[in-house]
C-alpha cells in the first residue's frame, strides 16, 4: 500500500512539473507586452524597457521559468501586476469563494446523482430509467452561460427568489450566503449530474447482475438488504473516482459562472488576469486548479485502494 501511495505521490508531482511548464509557456504566447499593459500606450519605449528590466521579463525564458518556480516552490507566486499585492493572498479569497461555490454544488448533486443512479438501475429499461438517463445527458450538453441565463431570468427577475448576483452582502451570515449561492450552483449541477448517474447507473446494473448477487437472493434474504449491502457497496467504487474527478472542475471549471453572477472566484480572477495580462496572476491561479486536482484525484485514488482489496494486492506484487 504504500508503494502504491508513493508512485501515485510520484506521478502526481510529475504532472505538476509538466502542468507549470505548459503553463509558463502559455503565459509567454499571450499577445502583449507586460510593461506596455502597466505603463499604457503612450508610454516611451525607454520606459518600457526599463520596466521590464525591474519585473524581469526581459531575461531568457529558461531563467524567468527556473526563477518563478523556485519561487513558487517556497509559497512565493510573485507580484499581481494589475492590483499590485502578492498573488497568493489574491488566490487565497478568490479559492475560498471558490470552495464555497463549489461545495453547495457537490452538496446538492452528489446525493442527487447518486440516488437518481441507483433508481434509474433498478427500473432499467422502464420510463423511469429513460426520463433519468436521457434527462440528465441533455442537461450534461447545455453550456453553463445558457442555463445560468435562463435562471436568472426566471428565478431572480421573473420570481424574485433567489438573488442575481452570486456576491452576498458584507456580513452576512451563513444561510444568506448559501441563498445567493443556490442559483449559480445550479447550472454546475446540471453539467455534473448525468455523467455521474450514468456512471452510477452502470455499476449498480454490473452489481446487480453479478453472482454473489444472485446467490445472496437465492439465499432468501431480503432485497432491500442485498441492494444495501452487497450491490451499493461494489457499485459505488468506481464511482467515487469519478466523483473526486469533478472535484477539479468546481474548482477550475467556475469561469462561466463566476463571471455571469459577478461571484468573485478563482475563476473571475484568472478570467480578469488574462483580459489585463496580468501574468504572475495568470500562471498562479491555473497552477493552483492544477494542485487542487491533483489532490483530489490522489485522495480518490487512496480511497478506491482502501475500499478495493485488489488494487492493495496489486501494490505489493
Amino acid at each position: 500500500m504504500s508503494r502504491y501511495v508513493l508512485r501515485r505521490i510520484g506521478l502526481a508531482l510529475i504532472t505538476l512539473l509538466l502542468l507549470s511548464m505548459l503553463v509558463f509557456i502559455g503565459t509567454q504566447l499571450l499577445p502583449g507586452d507586460v510593461a506596455r499593459r502597466v505603463l499604457g500606450p503612450f508610454a516611451t519605449a525607454e520606459a518600457v524597457e526599463a520596466l521590464n528590466a525591474r519585473l524581469g521579463t526581459d531575461r531568457p525564458l529558461v531563467v524567468q521559468y527556473v526563477d518563478w518556480v523556485g519561487s513558487a516552490l517556497q509559497g512565493d507566486l510573485g507580484q499581481s501586476i494589475t492590483f499590485s499585492r502578492p498573488v497568493t493572498e489574491l488566490l487565497g479569497r478568490a479559492l475560498v469563494n471558490s470552495a464555497k461555490l463549489a461545495t453547495v454544488a457537490f452538496v446538492i448533486v452528489v446525493p442527487l446523482a447518486l440516488a437518481g443512479g441507483v433508481v434509474a438501475a433498478l427500473r432499467r429499461g422502464k420510463l423511469t430509467d429513460r426520463i433519468i438517463t436521457v434527462g440528465g445527458l441533455s442537461a450534461t450538453v447545455i453550456p453553463e452561460f445558457v442555463s445560468g441565463i435562463v435562471l436568472i431570468i426566471v428565478f431572480a427577475i421573473i420570481l424574485d427568489w433567489f438573488p442575481s448576483t452570486a456576491t452576498p452582502p458584507e456580513g452576512a451570515g451563513f444561510l444568506t450566503q448559501v441563498h445567493s449561492l443556490i442559483l449559480p450552483a445550479i447550472p454546475l449541477v446540471l453539467v455534473l449530474f448525468g455523467y455521474i448517474a450514468r456512471i452510477t447507473r452502470a455499476g449498480v446494473i454490473e452489481a446487480i447482475d453479478a453472482d454473489y448477487t444472485r446467490t445472496a437472493i437465492l439465499k432468501g434474504l431480503p432485497r432491500g438488504r442485498v441492494i444495501r449491502r452487497d450491490v451499493l457497496r461494489n457499485a459505488l467504487l468506481p464511482t467515487i473516482a469519478v466523483i473526486a474527478s469533478q472535484v477539479g472542475y468546481l474548482i477550475g471549471g467556475l469561469v462561466v459562472v463566476e463571471v455571469l453572477f459577478s461571484y468573485q472566484g478563482i475563476g473571475r480572477l484568472i478570467f480578469d488576469a488574462s483580459q489585463k495580462k496580468d501574468f504572475p496572476l495568470l500562471a498562479g491561479g491555473v497552477l493552483v486548479i492544477g494542485v487542487a486536482f491533483q489532490v483530489s484525484m490522489l485522495l480518490a485514488d487512496l480511497a478506491y485502494s482502501w475500499l478495493n482489496p485488489r488494487i492493495r494486492v496489486g501494490a505489493k506484487s
